[in-house]
């Protein structure tokens, strides 16, 4: 194990027992751990409700890390000191009387960093911070983490927002979006900053229009109760796929500094074309999938998954288009899909060039000629660029052919998972890679008057087979345009 280093700090997670912390947050800590990247001080304290002693949660947590990192990752003798590292409290944040428990146990060392990690419903957010304060944790070393969603709308997300900023200011808030810890999503900006190949290319000039997919093949699992409430729309493109869209099209900050970062990232979310009225209809497609089948499974319909409302209108799909309306990028569709049980399990965002000017070679077989750069995020993470060469044999026939770099072969190491990154940034009070109050609040301006504008319509959402792409409408919305997805079926 690498010599530890880091800032020594207390994580306090909320939501200790929870589904979040057993399969994310724990198994990141123990890479870490495991790594050198936690100071010998650091400790961590697991909180919820449950009635644990601290030998039966760390037995708990043991079944969990072993089950959620790599088999040949997990190291007895690593785990053992890991485990010393932890700490459980029975606690209800609902009680501000529980709190002064939790004082006695972080007294030991104040003055020291402390990150309040709350894995909790959000509903809990306001009323634990309050208690945070009430006892005098909350004080200028201490740093709230927040999982989405953060609220429902742009009112109940100020709400949220304006609750935590009573206590906490917003230097030492986390918003945290996993999906920004990706070792893909930081290669996109090294790609675009750090090359001098692509950036005369990235722009409308040349670019003729931009992909984002994060599509999932399983359902709602046992998340029904919270998604038959939130929808594809608020679960995952209010957040997730806008803050990727932010990524592809934002300027070069000044410096790589979480401020200018950030700046950079809203400017997009404000330029972004707004969609309204009948709009709504035009530009967006929202689907729930029906019963199906992959693989030879049978697959459910979504109101006969469990905590699901029998005659629910919740989307698990979402598919739109936009425009940034600003001098790169005018003209230039980005379009964002999402879903759930879907035919496969992929992040990938595509950048599609224009053709070139004038066709000087036949072609060979029914691929155009232009060239596409695809960035994948999962399952695989890694940078493809497809490029015309000469087919083998006589005359000048041209076909695709791929330029591959998958960052698992490429750097023979073990990638970091998001949270891993994410929590170190955390600790080290980089806020980079973390989303800001202006950014969610730009990004609830955008989504409410799509949500409204569905309401409005009262038009169920568009039914697809479990297994299956989606809905047809969702390749309409590109086929008018004369685009396509880029998928498997291809």
């Amino acid at each position: 194990m690498a010599a530890q280093d880091g800032i020594s700090c207390d994580m306090v997670v909320f939501g200790g027992t929870g589904d979040l912390a057993m399969r994310k947050l724990l198994p990141a800590l123990y890479y870490l751990h495991r790594d050198g990247h936690l100071h010998a001080g650091t400790r961590i304290f697991a909180l919820a409700r449950a009635q644990h002693t601290v030998d039966s949660y760390r037995k708990l947590a043991r079944r969990h890390v072993s089950q959620h990192v790599a088999r040949s990752d997990f190291d007895q003798h690593a785990w053992d000191n890991f485990a010393a590292r932890m700490d459980y409290l029975s606690l209800d944040v609902s009680q501000r009387v529980e709190f002064p428990k939790l004082t006695k146990l972080l007294k030991k060392n104040s003055g020291r960093v402390r990150v309040f990690y709350l894995a909790t419903l959000p509903s809990l957010f306001a009323p634990t911070v309050k208690h945070l304060a009430s006892v005098g944790l909350a004080d200028e070393h201490a740093r709230v983490v927040l999982e989405k969603p953060l609220g429902e709308s742009l009112i109940t997300a100020n709400q949220i927002n304006d609750q935590i900023g009573a206590v906490f200011d917003e230097a030492r808030v986390f918003r945290i979006d996993h999906y920004l810890g990706k070792e893909a999503v930081q290669n996109l900006l090294a790609l675009r900053f750090g090359n001098a190949l692509f950036e005369p290319l990235w722009r409308n000039a040349h670019i003729d229009h931009v992909q984002i997919s994060v599509l999932e093949s399983v359902g709602v699992e046992n998340r029904g109760d919270y998604y038959d409430r939130a929808g594809a729309m608020r679960d995952m493109v209010q957040n997730h796929l806008l803050q990727l869209l932010c990524l592809v099209a934002m300027e070069a900050p000044v410096h790589f500094e979480p401020e200018a970062v950030r700046n950079e990232k809203l400017k997009i979310l404000e330029a972004l074309r707004p969609i309204t009225g009948m709009d709504v209809q035009d530009r967006t497609v929202r689907g729930q999938y029906a019963a199906g089948e992959r693989a030879g499974e049978r697959l459910p319909a979504y109101y006969f998954e469990k905590r699901v409302d029998h005659d629910s209108n919740t989307e698990t799909f979402v598919a739109l288009k936009t425009e940034i309306d600003n001098w790169r990028w005018a003209g230039v569709p980005f379009y964002l899909r999402t879903g759930k049980c879907l035919a496969q399990r992929k992040s990938e965002i595509v950048i599609q060039f224009k053709p070139v000017p004038y066709r000087l070679f036949p072609r060979s077989g029914d691929n155009p000629e232009n060239n596409r750069l695809i960035i994948s995020l999962q399952p695989d993470e890694g940078i493809r660029l497809s490029l015309m060469a000469k087919s083998p044999g006589r005359g000048m026939g041209l076909q695709n052919v791929d330029l591959d770099l998958d960052f698992a072969d490429a750097f023979k190491r073990r990638r970091w998972d998001a949270y891993e990154r994410l929590l170190l940034d955390v600790i080290q009070g980089d806020a980079t890679l973390f989303m800001r109050r202006d950014e969610i609040e730009a990004a609830w301006r955008w989504v409410d008057p799509i949500l409204a504008g569905w309401q409005d319509c009262y038009r169920s959402p568009k039914r697809y087979p479990a297994g299956s792409w989606g809905p047809d409408a969702a390749d309409s919305l590109l086929e008018r345009q004369g685009h396509r997805w880029l998928d498997e079926r291809e």
